[in-house]
């Protein structure tokens, strides 16, 4: 039988975006046989996400309450447990992460064995680069990833991500809530898990806001740094 790759996408007011990257996701060959499916996790969205989600005939779970960007996720990972998939890649609701890269992430996957596989936009430098502030915030994650874990991942914060079955064991029982993409690198190589970054080429945000703006981002980094440094010492 081939094997079956979860598309976990955490969304939160994402009716904008929605019908354009379901279709193109639905339609999408995986390499090597794989057979995708797509999970929605709406996070008690405040507009028609949920709907418009269902009449493209995508998998829904309503959550009853807001639980932010990890818990989305860490749901969508532990349905992937579940339901026995081999792979989940986590891919945002917004527009951000074109369907067609995921052979990207399914091959670097199989071709080096690492058990995270991270969709990196900053590798060849293509596509969409983000804002000059965000870009600095996230060099400021390397420097505290690589501080931290040894490890040279050049876009820490990428929401665009494959988790193996090693990895969503894992996650299912220990993954970070609101911001993790950070703290959850932390977390993976105390475990000894194999992580590694590919190039790939992302888009703008087709709709929706994003959840760090202005002083927010500096919010962002106080906490996650913090959030870090307590993943770091803490005892496995």
């Amino acid at each position: 039988m081939p094997g079956k790759v979860l598309i976990v996408i955490p969304c939160y007011n994402e009716e904008a975006s929605l019908p354009s990257l379901l279709p193109e996701l639905l339609s999408t060959t995986l390499p090597n046989g794989y057979q995708l499916e797509a999970v929605i996790i709406n996070d008690c969205s405040k507009d028609n996400t949920s709907a418009v989600a269902k009449k493209h005939n995508a998998t829904v779970i309503d959550l009853p309450v807001n639980l932010g960007i990890g818990g989305a996720v860490q749901t969508g990972i532990r349905y992937a447990l579940d339901n026995d998939f081999d792979m989940a890649i986590q891919l945002d609701g917004d527009g951000q992460h074109p369907p067609g890269e995921l052979p990207k992430l399914i091959n670097h996957h199989l071709q080096t064995g690492a058990n995270i596989v991270i969709g990196s936009r900053f590798i060849e430098k293509k596509g969409f680069q983000s804002s000059f502030a965000r870009r600095m915030g996230i060099k400021y994650f390397h420097w505290l990833n690589r501080l931290m874990t040894g490890l040279s991942i050049y876009d820490s914060t990428s929401g665009f991500r494959l988790f193996d079955r090693k990895a969503i064991a894992l996650a299912s029982a220990n993954y970070p809530d609101e911001y993790p993409e950070p703290e959850s690198l932390v977390v993976f190589s105390k475990a000894g898990l194999k992580i590694s970054e590919v190039a790939v080429v992302m888009a703008a945000r087709q709709g929706g806001q994003s959840s760090i703006r202005s002083f927010g981002s500096l919010y962002y980094c106080f906490k996650v740094s913090l959030a870090m440094f307590f993943s770091f010492i803490r005892k496995p």
